[in-house]
């Protein structure tokens, strides 16, 4: 355990709060929790990197955080009526199908190798982006407007985008390579 890390829990441990504050209609408090929340993912990595302190578990720590909070917002967000249930169940079945193909590659010994997509870091950005916004307009009284409509078609597009570029990256690292076809290796033997 080391300072990035601990910070990266406190990270986690601040999403209970984040939904408390939107379900108890605190939402300025909650913008003010989730603004704090992504200076710490910026600290932490600034820390590991620069103080050469990163370490596998944070690796997995630092994503898991991320999600946890991104998650939890949408959801909540969702359940107080402040944004569509569609949209939050598409930024939840988005990571429900990354975090499964995953997995099922590693069952069938073919482990995909995790790295960032650009439109998934187009849409991370605008999904923190536009959950900070939902969360100040409704904590600071101002009327989002054409924003909101907005906010939730890119969002929308770009975490089914993001889906889909996945998908199709999974897919790909799955097909059977040519020489190990099975009908290949009948000619051989």
């Amino acid at each position: 355990m080391n300072l990035p890390n601990t910070i990266t829990i406190g990270r986690i441990l601040l999403v209970p709060v984040v939904v408390w504050a939107i379900g108890a209609g605190e939402m300025a408090l909650a913008f003010w929790l989730f603004l704090l929340a992504g200076l710490s993912d910026a600290v932490d990595g600034f820390i590991a990197k620069r103080f050469g302190l990163a370490s596998e578990l944070g690796a997995y720590l630092d994503p898991l955080a991320d999600k946890a909070l991104l998650v939890s917002i949408y959801v909540t967000l969702a359940h107080a009526g402040v944004l569509p249930t569609w949209l939050a169940i598409a930024v939840v079945a988005r990571d429900i199908l990354i975090v499964g193909a995953v997995l099922l590659s590693w069952l069938l010994e073919r482990p995909v190798p995790i790295r960032p997509l650009i439109v998934s870091k187009l849409n991370t950005t605008a999904q923190i982006g536009f959950a900070a916004f939902l969360l100040a307009s409704r904590g600071f009284d101002f009327v989002p407007g054409g924003a909101q409509e907005v906010g939730v078609l890119l969002v929308g597009a770009l975490t089914a985008g993001s889906a889909l570029a996945y998908l199709v990256d999974w897919a790909r690292h799955m097909k059977p390579s040519e020489a190990g076809k099975p009908e290949d290796r009948a000619k051989d033997g």
